[in-house]
């Protein structure tokens, strides 16, 4: 299976009576913790910070566009203007695309992931996907994300002083600090999410999908 590539679903009721026990739940628990490691992994905490990181390159184009036109006193300041501007423009889009896909992809892996933990039970598979560890990785993580971006959006405006600092650099700043919490948000929400549907799925209650 490439890194690309999902898991089949698992197959319905009436074929698996049919089927192997042994091998079903061996399909189980493989692709269990594939789609565990594709949803939960440190891989994906990283690849998150990792499009953040992106949009930062990218908004630091557009802070260092913004700075060159609010201090322009000639024509080559505006031309460093627009071509930051342009770059900018550039790191963004592609930015946003990828985050686009990843959430579909995420949406994907959620769907199977709900599928075959509904398929059978195995305690021992059952625990490594409920992955208590890892929901608390990404919530302490994401919460000191969390805090250094209301730090550096709140902070900034509060100390910015006429003369000292320019409307463009205090616009860097606060961007940036919100580029920092969202994503943190971002962590939480996935952390809580999947505590969640680990409780009710693993406690024989409704799935939340």
């Amino acid at each position: 299976m490439s890194r690309l590539d999902l898991p089949p679903p698992p197959p319905p009721a009436h074929l698996r009576a049919w089927l192997d026990e042994g091998t079903v739940r061996a399909d189980r628990a493989r692709f269990l913790k594939e789609l565990g490691r594709r949803s939960l992994g440190i891989g994906r905490l990283l690849l998150l910070w990792a499009v953040a990181a992106v949009f930062a390159l990218g908004w630091t184009f557009v802070g260092m566009a913004l700075m060159a036109f609010e201090e322009a006193g000639d024509p080559l300041s505006y031309l460093f203007g627009l071509i930051f501007g342009v770059l900018g423009t550039g790191v963004l889009v592609p930015a946003g695309f990828w985050l686009a896909w990843g959430a579909k992809r995420d949406r994907q892996v959620r769907q199977l992931l709900c599928a075959w933990a509904e398929s059978g039970r195995d305690p021992a598979t059952d625990a490594r996907v409920r992955a208590p560890g890892l929901s608390v990785t990404w919530l302490l993580a994401s919460l000191a994300l969390g805090a250094v971006g209301l730090c550096v959006t709140f902070g900034s405006a509060a100390t910015a002083r006429p003369g000292s600092e320019t409307y463009g650099e205090v616009t860097y700043y606060m961007g940036l600090g919100m580029i920092l919490w969202i994503t943190g948000l971002l962590g939480l929400g996935k952390a809580g999410a999947h505590y969640r549907w680990a409780v009710r799925v693993f406690r024989g209650g409704p799935t939340a999908r």
